[in-house]
């Protein structure tokens, strides 16, 4: 087991500082943990060194992070210029993405090339969601994909993540192992985001 109910409960406190802390004790560890497994398999997969991002939250300045996460691409520099995965964690779930998000130069290119190729999202799991903006709460169906893909095509500041979440009690059903393998699961997804 990954997370446990002690990793929602960072949520609860109440400033910046407090929940920083709380993060940087609780969480950020266990994104370290899963990073020294999880940038080997990618490495390995795509045959390129992947690397892992733990987000810092260093802009804010008054509000406390509703949600924190860790990224995992190619880029040493930063990991949202291109499509990347991330495993993140906020009061009510974890999420395993792969996320498109930011808009990153080449996302009419990513669209166009996952229209082409519907088996890409018809072939993942059912209980697979997305979410269309990372900024906030909320996911919906994989079965939604067709109109999420226009949008990500059609609109400049649509995002598109797609990947499994976990409730607060279904936490003890992410393992390493799971992880590993809801990541293989979406590498054709990325592996076809170029022509």
């Amino acid at each position: 087991m990954l997370f446990s109910d002690k990793s929602f409960d960072v949520f609860q406190a109440a400033g910046l500082e407090e929940r920083m802390q709380a993060i940087r004790t609780e969480i950020q560890p266990i994104f370290q943990q899963v990073g020294e497994t999880i940038c080997p398999f990618f490495t390995e997969a795509f045959a390129s060194p992947y690397y892992l991002h733990v987000a810092q939250h260093r802009r804010r300045s008054v509000h406390p992070p509703e949600e924190t996460w860790a990224a995992f691409g190619p880029n040493k520099r930063g990991y949202k210029m291109d499509a990347h995965f991330q495993i993140g964690i906020n009061r009510e779930y974890v999420f395993v993405w792969l996320s498109v998000i930011d808009q990153p130069k080449n996302q009419q290119q990513i669209a166009r090339c996952w229209s082409k190729r519907p088996a890409l999202f018809e072939d993942l799991p059912q209980d697979f969601v997305l979410s269309l903006d990372h900024t906030h709460y909320g996911y919906q169906p994989i079965q939604e994909w067709p109109a999420a893909l226009e949008r990500l095509s059609t609109v400049k500041k649509s995002e598109l993540q797609i990947g499994r979440i976990y409730l607060k009690q279904q936490i003890a059903d992410l393992t390493m192992e799971q992880l590993l393998a809801d990541y293989q699961l979406l590498l054709p997804l990325y592996r076809h985001r170029e022509e």
